[in-house]
């Protein structure tokens, strides 16, 4: 598989709000472990144009990432600005 258990503990590490890598939890980690899984899967397509399950399975990771961002932004929009920038998402 692309994505290893110590490479998602290492990006749970880097980007969670204890900066912990039992954090799994936190909207910082799993923004960032569904940025890092959008871009695995945008490079894919990229090679497989014709590739139409994972095309659908992109697009509703895009809509969790969205549904999280637009939670985070409700509850404390510092933490939403510093996301934004830190993983340069557009709005």
């Amino acid at each position: 598989m692309y994505l290893s258990t110590e490479k998602k503990q290492e990006i749970f590490k880097q980007n969670s709000k204890e900066k912990s890598a039992k954090d799994t939890g936190s909207s910082e980690s799993q923004i960032a472990l569904f940025t890092h899984r959008i871009n695995y899967l945008t490079g894919h397509l990229k090679t497989h144009p014709k590739d139409f399950s994972t095309r659908l399975g992109l697009l509703k990771l895009v809509g969790k990432r969205r549904r999280i961002l637009d939670y985070l932004q409700k509850v404390d929009i510092d933490r939403y600005r510093a996301i934004i920038a830190e993983h340069n998402l557009r709005k």
